[in-house]
Order: C-alpha cells, then sequence, then structure tokens
C-alpha cells in the first residue's frame, strides 16, 4: 500500500465506511444509513475518493428516479495495510492508524448498544483480551492456524439467519521483552480470567 493510499483509509471518517461495508455489498443509501451521523455530502465525497483510489469498488449500477445507484464493496487487499507497509510506517503513524481504527469500531460497538432490542447475549458481543506467550514461529503458527477458519467462514454469503458480525484484531506485544526465565503463572494470566480482562456475553 503506497503513502498516498495509506492517508485515504487512514481518515476517520472513510475508515469507517470501510468498516461499515466490509464483508457485503451496499448502496451509497444503505452505507449512509449505516453511519448516519456523517453528514450526506461529506459521506459521497468520501465515497468518490475511494472509489477513485481502487478502495471500494462498483459492482452494479441501476437507475433510481433519474439518478444512478451504485452498489459498493471493499476490495480488501487495496483497504488492507500489509506487513511490508506496516514496516515503513513511523511510530506516530501508526499511532495515528490505531487512533483512527479503534474509534471506528468504538463507534460500531456505541451504535450496536444503542440500537433498539440490542442483546448483547444473545447476538454474540463481546470484547476480552488473552495473553500469550510466543517466539517468532511460534506466533506465526498461531496467526496461520487462525486464519483458515477466518478465511472460510469470511467467504460465506449472506443468507437467511445469517447476521453480519465483525471479529476485530488488535495484536500488541510487551514494551520490554521478558526476560529468558521469567516466572510465569497461568493462575495470574487474565486469559484464565475473563471478567478480569473483557466481556464475552456468550460464555456467561
Amino acid at each position: 500500500m503506497s503513502d498516498e493510499r495509506t492517508r485515504l483509509v487512514l481518515h476517520p471518517v472513510r475508515l469507517r465506511l470501510l468498516q461499515a461495508a466490509l464483508g457485503r455489498e451496499l448502496t451509497t443509501a444503505a452505507l449512509a444509513d449505516a453511519v448516519p451521523d456523517v453528514p450526506t455530502a461529506s459521506l459521497y465525497r468520501h465515497v468518490a475518493a475511494l472509489v477513485d483510489g481502487g478502495v471500494l469498488e462498483v459492482v452494479a449500477e441501476r437507475q433510481v428516479r433519474g439518478a444512478v445507484e451504485r452498489t459498493l464493496r471493499v476490495v480488501l487487499d487495496a483497504a488492507s495495510i500489509g506487513p511490508e507497509r506496516a514496516a515503513t510506517m513511523s511510530s506516530e503513524q501508526h499511532r495515528d492508524a490505531v487512533t483512527a481504527f479503534l474509534a471506528g469500531v468504538l463507534q460500531a460497538a456505541t451504535d450496536y448498544l444503542d440500537t433498539e432490542g440490542a442483546a448483547p447475549a444473545e447476538d454474540g458481543f463481546g470484547y476480552r483480551q488473552i495473553a500469550v506467550w510466543a517466539d517468532d514461529d511460534e506466533l506465526d503458527h498461531l496467526l496461520e492456524a487462525m486464519r483458515a477458519p477466518l478465511r472460510a467462514a469470511a467467504s460465506n454469503p449472506p443468507a437467511p439467519g445469517r447476521r453480519r458480525r465483525v471479529l476485530t484484531t488488535v495484536l500488541v506485544p510487551d514494551a520490554v521483552p521478558a526476560e529468558p526465565g521469567e516466572a510465569h503463572d497461568p493462575a495470574h494470566d487474565p486469559a484464565h480470567d475473563p471478567d478480569a480482562s473483557g466481556s464475552d456475553d456468550r460464555s456467561r
């Protein structure tokens, strides 16, 4: 991903639009309904920028009351910051990216929780952290093992009874690597105490 495309994607409003469109095809009007706090003129301007930048693609067009209605979807490769691009970003750029990313997640969670009839326990809504001890090879193996079932689930098309559910991942290593032989007591690991590190309502 180029510097220009990185700036395009990491704009807070455009990132929210991409998060709202992820995994589905939406008309511009439906996208506007998904982010009702974004002014219409601003939304259309940002959508145009994402289409021109190749991050959103138009998959269908039709005439509606004399205007052209476009159906859009996210171009995943174009919307993702790969390892090569991430390696060239400064700490400040990463902080800005994480801030925009998590702000979009927070807004999505807020929108869901503010929805009349939201039922977190039944809907699978949850948030939690788990700490793992792994060297680089073990981490690569873990991530690859996670990717396979996630790719399979992400390929599911919309269908009756299915609901879009967004799983967000953020991986943060300790600021200071542990010294060899540092004690690790699993009994005090937050992973063994769901209430200590987040919420997973389906487990209750």
